[in-house]
């Protein structure tokens, strides 16, 4: 998920559009807690609304594993745009925790930071497998550098907040999303360790999205009709770039096939 909140919050608002507020990431040490707070003296916990477990799409038991060949890439990545098949192709577990996935995970922060990004997930630079990486910061130096590797989704808050976002592999194009305020998810972080975090309002969005990506799930399937109509043309066009680019057709398209809304929540419909 490209992102920004413009104005007083630098690089934050070119792709998510918040109010000018100053934001500030924090973590709890007792609890690896993550929320997202207005800037102040003492930085003040978001509400975290009823939560309620659901079923989720994916499991942890039965999912294929990675295999080197998997994890092998080329520096530096290069961003995949829409609506390119590895967008929706299967994202594998990862089981192998060494220097070749610290080496990918630095090469996605720097493209996501060149690219004035504050998200990005695997599949979104060429790799099918549960990888994601963000800074709800924006700025590198700045905020937290966050990995999470085979996340789930075990919890998430009843109260939908609608924000108008952006995504690095759909360029200059925006709209709409209604997504759960909070969540809780379950990991593992760069050296394979499992943990649970708790995530509120930016944080939280940003995860959703690039959780989205792992799914195969694109932001336009959670838009409504109406808003999904006022990007319909950006979206043939990036379809029409991708056949010029690549001599193939595209291997969707966005007038002719009907397009099935995400569920609610997560996962596909």
């Amino acid at each position: 998920m490209a992102a920004a909140i413009w104005a007083s919050c630098s690089s934050l608002a070119r792709v998510l559009h918040l109010s000018p507020l100053h934001y500030s990431l924090h973590r709890y040490k007792s609890a690896t807690l993550l929320f997202f707070s207005t800037s102040s003296n003492k930085p003040k916990k978001l509400t975290v609304y009823a939560q309620t477990r659901r079923a989720l799409s994916s499991k942890t038991k039965g999912d294929e594993l990675a295999t080197a060949a998997d994890l092998s890439f080329e520096a530096p990545l290069k961003i995949v745009e829409y609506p390119d098949p590895i967008l929706r192709a299967k994202n594998k577990r990862i089981g192998t925790f060494d220097a070749n996935l610290k080496k990918l995970v630095d090469e996605m922060f720097d493209i996501m930071y060149k690219t004035d990004g504050i998200g990005l997930s695997a599949p979104q630079v060429g790799m099918n497998v549960q990888l994601m990486v963000f800074n709800a910061a924006g700025e590198r130096g700045e905020g937290e550098d966050i990995v999470l590797v085979n996340p789930r989704v075990s919890r998430y808050s009843r109260r939908f907040i609608p924000y108008d976002e952006g995504c690095l592999s759909f360029p200059e194009i925006y709209g709409d999303v209604e997504r759960p305020e909070s969540i809780k998810v379950d990991a593992q972080d760069i050296n394979g360790a499992r943990f649970e975090i708790s995530l509120s309002a930016l944080p939280a969005r940003v995860f959703q999205h690039e959780f989205d990506h792992l799914q195969g799930v694109l932001f336009f399937e959670r838009m409504t009709d109406e808003v999904l109509d006022a990007i319909r043309e950006d979206l043939v066009a990036l379809e029409k770039k991708y056949e010029e680019k690549t001599g193939l057709p595209t291997p969707e398209s966005i007038n002719t096939r009907k397009v099935k809304k995400a569920a609610v929540g997560f996962g596909k419909s």
